[in-house]
This record gives C-alpha cells, structure tokens and sequence, in this order.
C-alpha cells in the first residue's frame, strides 16, 4: 500500500519522488545511494529554493544552500529537467541554468520554434 502512495517520475539526469510522507527526494537517476540525492521537507521547499537562485545559476549558487559536491550539480539537472521549473539548460561547462519569465517572448518561442532557433539550448539528452 505504502507504494500507492509514493510517485517518482524519472528525467534525463535526475529524479523527483513524492513520498508518503510529504518529503519530496531529488536522486540522481541510477544511483542507489543516499549520497546521491537531496531529501526536501516537501516539494513546496523545493521550489522555494529554486526561487531563491538568482536568474542564471550554477552549482556554486546552490552550494550556498548547503549542498555540497555532486549533489548541488544533481540538483541544477533536476531543476532544468523538471516542468515545474520554468528554465532552461544554458551550458553544460559550467553547468548553468537560466531562468526564464512569463512574459518572455522567447520563452513561448523555444517551446514552438525550436527548429528555427538551432543555437537555442535545452535539455541535453544523456551522453551514451
């Protein structure tokens, strides 16, 4: 029953699991660790940190919430994989997310005319 109750969904790099407690778990997908992922009171306090990050971010920035090492760089993925999350992957070295706003007009375009836009960057598929 316990199962019924606990929902993770799985991206590129990352995943987000609800638990039945409330927690909200960002894991490193594949890993089986604890030191691959980052357990939140509940995925409200998730994206209250998420709204604390400055505009363009990087590790370094969520290093300054208590994330250290592998798990801050988890983290940054989870943030630019998740739709909840209104950003987009900006570089991969460094590993920098952007933010992006409601009224942004090239906000609606990445999602509609991404053909168009070949030097646009989003989610990287995983390396193989």
């Amino acid at each position: 029953m316990s199962n019924a109750l606990t929902r993770t969904t799985e991206y590129v790099h990352t995943t987000g699991t609800h638990r039945e407690d409330g927690k909200y778990v960002v894991a490193r997908r594949g890993a089986d660790s604890a030191g691959h992922e980052k357990v939140f009171e509940s995925f409200d306090a998730c994206e209250h940190l998420y709204e604390r990050l400055p505009a363009s971010f990087t590790a370094e920035d969520v290093e300054q919430s208590g994330l250290t090492g592998g798990r801050r760089h988890m983290l940054v993925w989870h943030y630019a994989e998740h739709p909840a999350f209104d950003c987009e992957l900006a570089s991969r070295q460094p590993l920098t997310v952007e933010k992006t706003t409601d009224g942004d007009e090239a906000d609606g375009m990445a999602t509609t005319n991404e053909t168009r836009e070949p030097d646009r960057q989003g989610v990287m598929p995983a390396d193989d």
